[in-house]
């Protein structure tokens, strides 16, 4: 397989387990994984990088498995087993010092030690959506899920929580608000985080203050928020629900700066460039999408044919060599390219018509054929 590169590559996991390298530059995608024996049990769940070379990609299976790729050898080099299926799916991978770190919906958070057979092993709390690392300190980690609230955790000091967000105020018939937190950001330079809730609500939080309640507070649309990331410009957030919508909220105002117009099924992953105005989104109707955060316009659309749960955006050029990939690549066409097979067989195509329409026409030649033609009056003269 010859060397290929490009200048914005991104790894896609499915439901159906496979691993998809997509090139941008020649709309092309890359299966990974061997088809014969893909089951529901492989599904790709989290994918993370496990260095900051960006040359292994963490896979996060449904079985407990964690699966280590390279991406220049274009093959998978290791295989982990780090739970089981009692335990949930993983909702978060991440690296800290050598060591793997793992959450699933259980709420059991671990550290696997490199080389050791010794794990250090954190309750997080039942019915967790999302970990999330802390890019600028790697040993804080943030959890969150439904009935469980923002924490943030030290895993060098894993005994208590350093962080718990609490609730906020009851609503105006004094209700409790219910808790749930599908996707947790730490914005860079600062101390807040932000999420997004289940019940459509953007939140941001700072630990460094005394107050433990939210400093932001915003509503978008009426539908699940499912995933959020943010921009390379500060200042901002883009955040998916359910229902296919994309919006760029201001972290100063809660104000709604734009929508992303496209997306025809629930977000399930979305991540923005680390320093390109990007941010690519997949979910259920198994498309990629690229779209540009300056002019909020659609770059890229590649089909990849099964449901996709998570997306990973490189930041830097991605070669593939010396991967074996025949019989697994798909060449992938741009929206409206004109295909003359395609066309060939529409055109052959017989017309059919309305079933309405034509029953009525049938009738009507039927009653015109027992009646016979009219006889024309004749009109004396006077």
């Amino acid at each position: 397989m010859a060397s290929k590169s490009q200048s914005c590559s991104i790894w896609v996991g499915s439901e159906t387990g496979i691993l998809k390298g997509v090139s941008l530059s020649k709309q092309q995608a890359f299966n990974f994984c061997e088809m014969s024996c893909l089951s529901r049990d492989q599904e790709v769940c989290v994918l993370e990088w496990g260095d900051p070379l960006e040359s292994e990609v963490l896979v996060g299976c449904a079985n407990g498995t964690v699966k280590a790729f390279s991406t220049e050898k274009g093959i998978f080099t290791e295989s982990k087993e780090c739970g089981d299926a009692t335990q949930g799916k993983f909702t978060g991978l991440a690296m800290m010092d050598g060591s793997l770190v793992t959450c699933a919906e259980s709420g059991i958070l671990k550290v696997w030690k490199e080389g050791c057979t010794d794990t250090i092993e954190i309750n997080v709390g039942n019915g967790v959506c999302r970990m999330r690392q802390n890019p600028s300190r790697r040993s804080q980690v943030a959890t969150g899920g439904k009935e469980n609230p923002l924490k943030v955790w030290d895993l060098e000091r894993p005994d208590k929580a350093i962080f718990t967000a609490k609730n906020v105020k009851n609503d105006w018939l004094d209700l409790r608000v219910p808790v749930w937190v599908r996707d947790i950001g730490f914005i860079p330079d600062s101390d807040k985080i932000v999420t997004c809730t289940g019940y459509h609500q953007m939140r941001v939080y700072d630990p460094s203050s005394p107050q433990r309640r939210p400093v932001l507070e915003a509503e978008f649309g009426e539908y699940p928020l499912t995933a959020l990331s943010l921009p390379a410009s500060q200042g901002t957030v883009v955040v998916g629900n359910t229902h296919g919508q994309l919006a760029v909220l201001d972290l100063r105002k809660g104000l709604v700066r734009g929508c992303l117009k496209g997306l025809a099924g629930g977000v399930r992953g979305l991540q923005c460039h680390p320093t390109l105005p990007l941010v690519a989104s997949c979910g259920l109707d198994r498309f990629l999408r690229v779209h540009s955060l300056e002019d909020r316009s659609l770059l890229h659309k590649v089909y990849l044919k099964s449901r996709l749960n998570c997306v990973l955006l490189s930041s830097r050029n991605l070669e593939l060599s010396g991967a074996d990939l025949s019989g697994e690549v798909e060449e992938v066409k741009q929206e409206g390219e004109e295909d003359g097979e395609t066309d060939e067989v529409w055109d052959a195509m017989e017309t059919v018509t309305d079933k309405t329409n034509k029953r009525a026409t049938e009738k009507a030649a039927e009653e015109n054929a027992v009646k016979g033609p009219k006889k024309r009056r004749k009109v004396a003269k006077k």
